[in-house]
């Protein structure tokens, strides 16, 4: 399948989604990774994990013109080493996906649907949160819930973050798209606000968020 989405936004981000399909072999030769990444992808175990990292260097390349060096800050951030766009990356076994801005900062989750959510509830989520579950697409809402708050905890890049008491979503009702309020409550009380965005396609939920 290889593309599945690429879209700017009105806030000038932009998104790319890659379904993988491919065998590592084309992935491979799809994604012109770097020979130092190679090497290192090689090590890795797990070959849905060596494809989802081929993966999204293959989508990396539909998004730039020129080849794009990626690399990793101590704390996971990705960042480009040959290019100041400010990026977040997310992947699951079968699609991975990449959200660029060229100024602010962004973050993006993505989830597949098919896997329980039940443990997020007692993790991630306030009292609050926990009371505005629905019976009828609780694990959806979870996905949302987590996936929503992974996305500000990339864009925040900051260490220690309880889910539950420090990031607040505000209610929904999961639909097959859809805006989300979130609230970031730091350690000295201090509250910043964020707008989210999701979608949800082929089981799966996909959560982007742009700082201002």
């Amino acid at each position: 399948m290889g593309l599945y989405l690429k879209k700017k936004l009105d806030n000038e981000a932009e998104i790319g989604v890659w379904q993988i399909t491919e065998s590592e072999e084309e992935l491979t030769q799809l994604s012109s990774t770097p020979s130092d990444e190679m090497e290192e992808i090689s090590f890795i175990r797990s070959e849905s994990l060596r494809k989802q990292r081929l993966a999204v260097r293959a989508l990396l390349n539909t998004m730039f013109d020129e080849k794009v060096y990626l690399s990793h800050h101590d704390n996971g951030k990705p960042y480009l080493e040959n290019n100041p766009v400010n990026i977040s990356i997310t992947h699951t076994e079968k699609y991975v996906a990449v959200i660029l801005h060229e100024e602010e900062n962004v973050g993006i989750d993505i989830e597949s649907l098919d896997r329980d959510f039940s443990a997020v509830e007692k993790k991630a989520l306030s009292e609050d949160e926990i009371d505005d579950l629905e019976d009828e697409k609780r694990n959806e809402q979870l996905a949302i819930y987590w996936c929503a708050k992974e996305a500000v905890f990339k864009l925040l890049s900051i260490y220690n973050v309880d889910f539950a008491e420090q990031i607040e979503i505000e209610r929904f009702r999961p639909r097959g798209e859809g805006e989300l309020e979130a609230t970031f409550i730091s350690k000295k009380d201090e509250e910043e606000e964020f707008d989210l965005e999701y979608i949800t396609f082929d089981r799966h939920v996909l959560v982007w968020v742009v700082g201002d």
